[in-house]
Parts: structure tokens; sequence; C-alpha cells
């Protein structure tokens, strides 16, 4: 079982509780599996468009690309690209996970994929409603906090997290 990798054990773990859940209470198993299928079709869209996400980020940047600009000598450059790549990416983080942990396996330094994903908060489609609700000097100076906030973060992340972990 040793050679078994965490995800299999990972997932036999899972359908072990399922089983033992279905056992006890077959009624709440079964709400459950029902739920699973009426929420797969919702999910399915996401997923695929996680896919191909990932099928073109593999495609179109290389792993010399990705050291070129987001490694650990891409200095300034990597920090506007992260700040900007943050900021023009949307959907929920669970769906950009996979895309960053991508980015990390082809040399991404570990600050600038953190300074990406705290970017996420500057909402460009949401400025218009911002500026509505409360006025432009607060949009503004909120959206440059968040920027220089994700910074810091970025680089607390990299002065506490090892590259090599």
């Amino acid at each position: 079982m040793s050679k078994v990798s965490g995800r299999i054990k990972f997932l036999i773990i899972i359908l072990l509780v399922y089983l033992i859940v279905g056992l006890i209470k077959p009624t709440l198993s079964l709400n459950a599996l029902r739920y699973f299928v009426g929420m797969l079709p919702k999910v399915l869209p996401i997923l695929t468009l996680v896919f191909i996400i990932l099928f073109f980020t593999n495609m179109l940047l290389s792993p010399s690309k990705i050291n070129k600009h987001l490694g650990k000598n891409s200095g300034v450059k990597g920090w506007l690209y992260a700040i900007a790549g943050g900021i023009f990416i949307s959907g929920p983080p669970y769906i950009l996970y996979p895309m960053l942990g991508e980015l990390k396996k082809h040399g991404a330094r570990n600050g600038l994929l953190a300074t990406m994903l705290y970017n996420r908060n500057v909402k460009i489609y949401f400025l218009p409603a911002i500026i509505y609700y409360f006025n432009l000097r607060y949009a503004v100076i909120l959206s440059i906090y968040i920027i220089l906030f994700s910074i810091l973060n970025g680089i607390l992340l990299e002065f506490i997290v090892s590259e090599n972990e």
C-alpha cells in the first residue's frame, strides 16, 4: 500500500466513508448522491474551462518563458506581470489553483503567485459600481491599497516560505 499515491489513498478513504455512511444511513447517502448528480452538470463546464486553460497554458508557456517572466530572476517585471495577471484573471480561486500549480511547477516564484492571487480582489468589472456608490477617489485608493498589500503579501510569503518546499 506504500507504493499507492496519496491521491488514490484519499479516494479509497472517501469511498470507504461513503460506503459506511451508506450502510448506516441509506437515505442520507442517496440524498448526497442525488445532489452530486444534480450538481455535476453545473460543475462540468467550469472544470472543462479549467482544463482548457491548463492546456493552453502548457501549450503557450514553456518553462523557460515562465522562468523568465515569473521566475527567480524576473525582477520588477515579474511583480508587474503578477499584478496584471491577478487583476485580469477572474473566477473563484478553486478554479485558479490548478493553473497556479502548473505555473509553480514550471518555475514561477511563490511570492509572485501569491501576489497574483491577492490581486484578484481588484475587480475591473466592479469599478463602475464602486465609483457610483462610493466615488472615484475611494475606488482608486482601494485599488492602490490592494496592489500594494499584494506586493507586501508576496514579499512576506517569499521570506517565510522557502522555494525548496
